[in-house]
């Protein structure tokens, strides 16, 4: 598989100071002649709060892999996905930045306006397919947020275990677990001698111990940095990875663009069938006919919260039958391009 990683300039903020902005970091994904594919699916992907945008890998290679022999405008012709402008490879080039700028955090909505931009600038045209995982389906509902609905450049929106509900499911199921989940996060070791020491270490705590050997790996050689002193450090520090779980607007703001666009564009909602973050009522409540708030599917996947850790090859069969209802639905004779 071909990679290719660019360094994006986010829309400034009006408090941001002249000639100085947010960098977004997306990395490009391909293999052998897929891009000459142009009838082809080029993907988005999303990453949840605490990981970055390589996480994403095991889920891409394995989609590539189950679309390769189908038909050309089922195949996946290229793949982006996207560093959280406080996570990953962002998370380093922006410090300074966001020590200056935005020492409170960079919320979802910030985020969805530099994907907003990313398409509008380097993907017209092409056969878009989103994904997002946990917070980021907030970023990720809000990057068509300033579109009209005829616009959307999107063929498919795929939601997996959103955090996102309605303002009274979240404030009764959600928020009063979000103080602990933030000083817990806070207090998350951030340093190792080496990444073989982080790797053992985070191989015996129950959160991590879960996930797939492939991304618990990936997580090891691209989510932590090397210090000056020799030693390696989580590249999204623990205080940013809690900031971005203390504002819950945007979630609020993500479930109203729901029912704006959901008749318009199919939007396929994925939980998780032992999910710690989004507790069954809040599931139940989110499908909603009357409020507008409809889907083309509702999935729930065994596994926990961090499906797209714990089990990519499962994330990326669901994504796969997406894309071909996508695929099968334009070609029916009213499908409106």
């Amino acid at each position: 598989m071909y990679t290719e990683t660019i360094v994006f300039d986010c829309p400034p903020a009006s408090t941001d100071p002249s000639g100085s902005v947010l960098k977004m970091v997306a990395k490009w994904y391909s293999v052998g002649e897929s891009t000459s594919n142009e009838a082809g699916f080029t993907l988005l992907f999303a990453h949840c709060v605490g990981a970055h945008k390589e996480q994403w890998e095991p889920t891409i290679e394995e989609l590539i892999r189950l679309q390769r022999h189908k038909a050309p405008r089922e195949r996946v012709r290229e793949a982006w996905s996207f560093d959280w402008p406080s996570h990953g490879d962002a998370a380093v080039l922006n410090r300074a930045f966001i020590a200056r700028n935005r020492d409170t955090g960079i919320a979802a909505s910030e985020w969805a306006k530099a994907i907003a931009a990313f398409v509008r600038s380097r993907l017209q045209g092409k056969r878009l397919v989103v994904m997002g995982h946990s917070a980021a389906c907030s970023a990720v509902m809000l990057s068509i947020k300033d579109i009209a609905v005829a616009d959307i450049p999107y063929a498919a929106i795929v939601l997996i275990e959103p955090t996102f509900g309605t303002r009274e499911e979240f404030n009764r199921h959600i928020a009063p677990s979000l103080p602990k989940a933030i000083e817990v996060i806070s207090a998350l070791r951030a340093q190792w001698p080496s990444r073989a020491a982080a790797h053992a270490w985070l191989q015996r705590l129950p959160q991590w111990k879960s996930w797939d050997a492939r991304v618990l790996r990936i997580y090891t050689e691209y989510g932590l940095a090397d210090t000056p002193d020799g030693k390696v450090e989580v590249k999204c520090d623990r205080r940013q990875e809690a900031l971005a779980y203390a504002d819950p607007t945007p979630h609020f703001a993500a479930v109203e663009e729901l029912a704006r666009v959901s008749h318009a564009i199919p939007i396929h909602l994925v939980y998780a069938s032992r999910s710690h973050a989004v507790p069954r009522p809040v599931q139940d409540a989110l499908p909603n006919a009357a409020a507008n708030r409809v889907f083309a599917s509702f999935t729930r996947l065994e596994g926990g919260h961090l499906l797209v850790q714990e089990d990519p090859d499962r994330v990326a069969l669901m994504i796969s039958t997406v894309l071909d209802s996508v695929g099968a639905q334009e070609l029916l004779p009213n499908h409106k391009l």
